[in-house]
């Protein structure tokens, strides 16, 4: 089904399913005897969407012989296309922690549970917004495991498309202070008028010290509809309710990197193909990769 301006979902479909199937690639990512990254609350979370296809990916319980378009490389470039990216911005907040950093937000969240992983500083607080259902949904399940946050958690369950700002504020973001700004895996299933918009709130929000990071997908501008929705239809096909094709925005919207630094942010970008490489991983070939193909991430300070 097409985005509206007012669509919602949960985590077991539209663009939460597209959560769900990052932790699992998270959860995998975790598994990996290479250790790239430590996602201990991916698996549980995935467990409590309870999308069986999702469940048994984990497992090692799909016959990838039986499912059109999921091969064995395909798999792999997925959980290390996951891994690298979560490195990325793992590393990124714990920088922006060393620097003095004490407060992050986190936009989108989803099942990201770097609030309950990373090892943040005494006294930061991190504010997780998403769908309300969302955060609910995580917050009580890993209250249900027992995870504890290990930095203060402050949640926001309001869409993006709604007055964000303000609650933000009244949650307690202080915007005279420092703030480390996540935006992961949003940008695509936003308008190119609402991206600019939210890097517009974001430096309202934002005193110098700050810092940003995000990615920015090139080939959204010419998206190739016709691959997505043939690479997606096999997990339609055992019960997973995510159509790329018809989730994300397609054409022109403003480069990343250059907008920002237009705000006063001193950002740089590095290729998905460079973190393969300082990583040691292979890059996927084209057959066995994402329709969106490169993704550049991009991550810096504002400085005026």
């Amino acid at each position: 089904m097409p985005r509206t301006s007012d669509d919602d979902w949960d985590l077991a479909s539209s663009v939460g399913a597209t959560a769900t199937m990052v932790a699992a690639g998270r959860a995998l990512a975790t598994k990996d005897p290479r250790g790239l990254i430590d996602d201990p609350f991916a698996e549980s979370l995935v467990r409590a969407v309870g999308v069986d296809f999702f469940t048994k990916m984990m497992d090692g319980e799909l016959d990838l012989e039986q499912i059109e378009n999921v091969s064995p490389a395909r798999l792999q470039a997925m959980i290390d296309g996951m891994a690298v990216r979560t490195k990325y911005f793992d590393d990124y907040f714990i920088n922006a922690t060393d620097a003095g950093v004490r407060q992050a937000v986190i936009l989108a969240s989803g099942l990201d549970s770097r609030a309950y992983r990373l090892p943040w500083p005494a006294g930061t607080v991190v504010f997780e917004l998403d769908q309300p259902q969302v955060i609910g949904f995580k917050t009580t399940t890993l209250a249900g495991i027992g995870a504890q946050p290990t930095a203060v958690r402050r949640t926001l369950g309001i869409d993006l498309r709604g007055d964000w700002p303000s609650a933000l504020q009244t949650a307690g973001l202080d915007p005279t202070a420092p703030t480390a700004w996540l935006a992961e895996g949003l940008l695509i299933y936003l308008p190119p008028d609402a991206q600019d918009r939210l890097f517009d709130n974001i430096t309202a929000l934002s005193c110098p010290g700050s810092t940003i990071a995000t990615e920015f997908v090139p080939g959204i501008v010419d998206f190739d509809t016709d691959r997505a929705r043939e690479l997606s239809s096999s997990f339609r096909d055992h019960g997973v309710d995510i159509d790329m094709a018809s989730l994300v925005y397609s054409g022109e919207r403003n480069h990343v990197v250059s907008y920002l630094r237009d705000k006063g942010w001193d950002v740089d970008g590095v290729s998905r193909a460079e973190l393969f490489e300082r990583t040691g991983l292979t890059l996927p070939t084209p057959e066995d990769d994402d329709p969106l193909g490169e993704i550049i991430f991009i991550s810096g300070g504002l400085t005026s």
